[in-house]
Order: C-alpha cells, then sequence, then structure tokens
C-alpha cells in the first residue's frame, strides 16, 4: 500500500477517494496522540472544500482532547509562526497549494513550528487504526483565532526588511490565501501597490495564475510600468519574481540575488548557501566567486530545510520558488522571500534585473525518458554519461534523476548552449531508453 504522506503532507481531490472527511478526522485525532500539546491552530486557503476539511479536522483534534484556534484564510508560514511563537503546540493546514482547486491537502507543524519527520509522519498514519477518544469534560474547545496572531505575523514580516517607498509592484496571489494579506503588507512597508487575482475567490485558486503561471503577471509589470511583478503560489510558502522587462527570474537568480546581499551585509552564516541538485551551475559559479558554498540536497523543500537545520545554514531553497530564510521563519514563506528581494532592490537603488545578472544561468534541458526507474543506475548509462560529461570538459553537467513517483527518468543537461544541452540530453535519452 502506498504511503499517505507525500514529501509536504497529504494531498489529493478533496472528498475523493483518498482525501476525505474522514481522513481529515483520523489523521487530526491520530497527530494529536503522536505529537502532544494542548493546543493547534489551523488555517486553510481559499478552496471551497477548505470549511469542509476544516471542520472535520476541528471534531479530530478535540477528540484527542486539544483545543483548536482557527484562523480561518492564512498563508502557510502564518500557521508555522503561530507555532513557532508558543502561541500553539502544533499546526495545521489545510491547502494543496499550486495544486488545482478541486485537490486538498493536510501540512502539519510540530511544536516549534517545524515540518515532521518521516518518522512521525508514519506513527500518526499507523495510529489512523485507532478511533478512540476522550468524552466529557476531557473534549477540546474550538474559538476562533484573534486576528493579533496574524498581526504578529505580519509585523515580524515587516521587522524584517526596511522601507519600500518608491517602489511600483504588481502582486499576484492567485487568488489563494494571500490575496489580502500580500498587498496589504506590500502597501504597509511602503511600496506602491497593484493586484492582479487578489479577490480571494477559491473557485479560482491557481487557474492560470500565481507562482506556476506567471505570464499574465509579466505583462502587467510592463502595462503597469513596475519596478517588480511577485507572483505567490495558493498558500503563498513561494514566490516567483518578474523584473521590469516582464522576465520571469528563476529560483536560482532569487537564491543568488539573496545570498550575495547576505554575503555583502557580513551576515553570520553567510558563506554557505544550501539548494538542490537541480540548482543551475551558472549558481554555483556565482556563489564560488563570491566565496559562499553552495550544498546541495535532494529535490524537495523539506530536504533543504533538513540540511539547514543540520548544519545550522540561515539561507536555502529551491528553483520553483521557496526560500527558507532561518533568521526569520522555520518554513518557506514567500511573502518574506518577496519583502527581502524588494529591500535589496530598495536598499542598492538599482534595478532588480541589474541585481539578477550576478547569477548568469546557464541553458538548460530537461527530458523525461519512460523507463524503469532502475535505468538510470545501469551500467552502460552510467558510462554513457561519464563520456558526454566528459565532452562538457567543466563547462556543463548532467543529472539523471529517477522519478519518485512515476516510471520515469528525468535527464537534466546543462551547457554552455542550448543547442549542446539538448543534443547530449538527446543522445543520454536514447541510451536510457533502450
Amino acid at each position: 500500500m502506498a504511503r499517505l504522506f507525500g514529501t509536504d503532507g497529504v494531498r489529493g481531490l478533496a472528498n475523493g477517494e483518498v482525501l476525505t472527511p474522514e481522513l481529515a478526522l483520523g489523521v487530526a485525532r491520530s497527530a494529536a496522540r503522536v505529537l502532544g500539546g494542548r493546543t493547534v491552530a489551523i488555517g486553510r486557503d481559499t478552496r471551497p472544500s477548505g470549511p469542509m476539511l476544516q471542520a472535520a479536522a476541528a471534531a479530530g483534534f478535540t477528540a484527542a482532547g486539544l483545543d483548536v484556534l482557527l484562523l480561518g484564510v492564512v498563508p502557510t508560514p502564518a500557521v508555522a509562526h503561530v507555532v513557532a511563537s508558543g502561541a500553539a503546540d502544533l499546526g495545521l493546514v489545510l491547502s494543496a497549494s499550486h495544486n488545482p482547486m478541486p485537490d486538498n491537502g493536510l501540512k502539519l507543524f510540530a511544536a516549534g513550528g517545524s515540518k515532521l519527520s518521516d518518522a512521525l509522519e508514519d506513527a500518526i498514519e499507523a495510529g489512523l487504526a485507532d478511533p478512540t477518544g476522550l468524552t466529557g469534560a476531557g473534549l477540546g474547545r474550538v474559538d476562533d483565532a484573534g486576528p493579533e496572531l496574524v498581526e504578529a505575523w505580519l509585523a515580524s514580516l515587516l521587522a524584517s526588511a526596511g522601507s519600500l517607498a518608491g517602489l511600483t509592484v504588481v502582486v499576484d496571489a492567485a487568488d489563494g490565501a494571500a490575496s489580502h494579506l500580500a498587498p496589504e503588507l506590500y502597501r504597509r512597508a511602503g511600496a506602491r501597490v497593484f493586484e492582479l487575482h487578489c479577490d480571494g475567490d477559491g473557485t479560482r485558486i491557481n487557474d492560470g495564475s500565481g507562482a506556476t503561471h506567471p505570464q499574465g503577471l509579466a505583462a502587467a509589470v510592463l502595462h503597469r510600468g513596475a519596478d517588480v511583478g511577485i507572483a505567490h503560489d495558493g498558500d503563498a510558502d513561494r514566490c516567483v519574481v518578474v523584473d521590469a522587462a516582464g522576465r520571469v527570474l528563476s529560483g536560482d537568480q532569487v537564491l543568488g540575488l539573496l545570498a550575495l546581499a547576505r554575503r555583502e551585509a557580513g551576515l553570520p552564516g553567510s558563506d554557505v548557501l544550501v539548494a538542490t541538485v537541480m540548482s543551475n551551475l551558472g549558481l554555483h559559479h556565482a556563489m564560488s566567486a563570491a566565496g559562499v558554498r553552495v550544498l546541495q540536497t535532494a529535490v524537495g523543500d523539506r530536504y533543504v530545510l533538513e540540511a539547514m537545520i543540520a548544519g545550522d545554514h540561515r539561507l536555502g531553497g529551491e528553483q520553483s520558488g521557496h526560500v527558507v530564510l532561518r533568521d526569520h521563519a522555520t518554513t518557506g514563506d514567500g511573502l518574506l522571500t518577496a519583502l527581502q528581494v524588494l529591500d535589496r532592490v530598495a536598499r542598492s537603488g538599482r534595478p532588480l534585473a541589474e541585481l539578477a545578472a550576478a547569477v548568469t544561468l546557464l541553458p538548460q534541458v530537461l527530458v523525461n525518458v519512460r523507463a524503469e526507474r532502475a535505468r538510470a543506475g545501469a551500467p552502460e548509462v552510467i558510462a554513457a554519461v561519464a563520456a558526454e560529461e566528459g565532452l562538457l570538459a567543466g563547462q556543463g553537467r548532467v543529472l539523471l534523476r529517477p522519478s519518485g513517483t512515476e516510471p520515469l527518468v528525468r535527464v537534466m543537461v546543462e551547457a554552455p548552449s542550448e543547442a549542446l544541452a539538448q543534443q547530449v540530453a538527446d543522445r543520454l535519452a536514447e541510451v536510457v531508453a533502450r
């Protein structure tokens, strides 16, 4: 039987075969027993299924004796901050992040605002078989949380950056959890803000908008003559950035920009950046030139965070726009990332495009080959990879990565030109497919 928890909680079609109210109740009840504590904060995005799953999860937690604080529609990092502040012992976010509207998900935070280990998730899954709960005075209570908890999170974000006065920003919140809070935050920081997909209509969440569809944002930046465009995903734990010319920056460029800002400021831990194996070789070159070591992890923001915690590193992230700034947060926070980028532009007085140009990306080609995942380690494939890397002579790289969910091998090649990268990728794909 497949494992219930994926790389970032439980996701699926809301009220479908797996992600039912019954499952939400069971996960909440089991999590209360496994993780302990007295109070849990629950937040959700704008999806129509959110209130249904929220009611079920609240029932599960109260059945196990925990008091529930309902935060309402808030970004994932707001829930993590509430837990990290000690206002709650646990946190639950109801969101499927960038997935389509019919999906939803369950994402848990343990004491301190940290994501769960595989062992804790497995223990919670094993506990689903136990339907017992408390009775009488042992039951927990459900209350709407005061707005001061969310306000404390916003205040912590504002304290992390200086004034954005003079900047014009377009924000696309994908009609998700940050629809109202993101524009308010950037205005309070001093920016002139134009809104896109910020109505909070959950039936349209991520629908051709937000971090996974930044084309509309790029057009709006050009139309408004804005300095920067910011796109969030459904739960706003990441952001994608657009410069004044309508160019969408890679997450690697954002990471490099922030790493160089920390390095110039001489901040503790600014000599290490944590990134995944998918990060562009151009990021490695730029960081090496600045005296910053890039520590690589497997793909997934949870693996980035685990490495950061293990080594007490301060900055890490992915190409997708997940950025973790551990000086200010315990998890990826798209609004915090955006503020830090905007603060860098405001303080430097330089255009975003000029700052991002410090990281020159190599052309990158990704080919998915339908083949057994074990083919990535076949002797003839390993030999072919070595031969191609020899031809690239340090001017590019090759990465073969088996898919974690499908019979696919992903062939990624970086080279000085896109044509060369495509040629190498095609040759390797042919070997993998044999």
